[in-house]
């Protein structure tokens, strides 16, 4: 997974956690793409206080992930949903058991992890 797309999913599943400033830091700097520089002018702080901040609340979020693993569970039933879908593109009558077979296989995989 790239960085950009894990910092966007960690915020999503924990950006709540962080403090209305560190909100407010990190969704521009990731989700909104702004540079260091452009914050520090809006936020009235200095780039290196804008770059601690953002590498704080980074190590925050990955030490949430590391505690409940709620994006790693999230990516994994998205791909497990993806593999329903690419089965039932293909369903074709005559393979009507084994195709039911194999989403029962994957939806206890994804109930289990749930």
């Amino acid at each position: 997974m790239n960085e950009i797309l894990e910092q966007a999913l960690l915020y999503d599943f924990y950006g709540e956690l962080l403090t209305d400033h560190q909100k407010e830091v990190y969704e521009q700097f990731v989700l909104e793409d702004l540079s260091l520089g452009e914050i520090a002018r809006e936020e009235g702080i200095s780039r290196q206080g804008v770059h601690d901040l953002v590498k704080r609340c980074s190590q925050t979020l990955k030490g949430y992930e590391e505690k409940l693993h709620l994006v790693e569970k999230f990516v994994s039933v998205r791909e497990k949903v993806k593999q329903i879908d690419e089965l039932l593109d293909g369903y074709e009558k005559e393979n009507a058991e084994e195709l039911v077979a194999d989403i029962r296989k994957i939806s206890d995989e994804i109930i289990e992890e749930l």
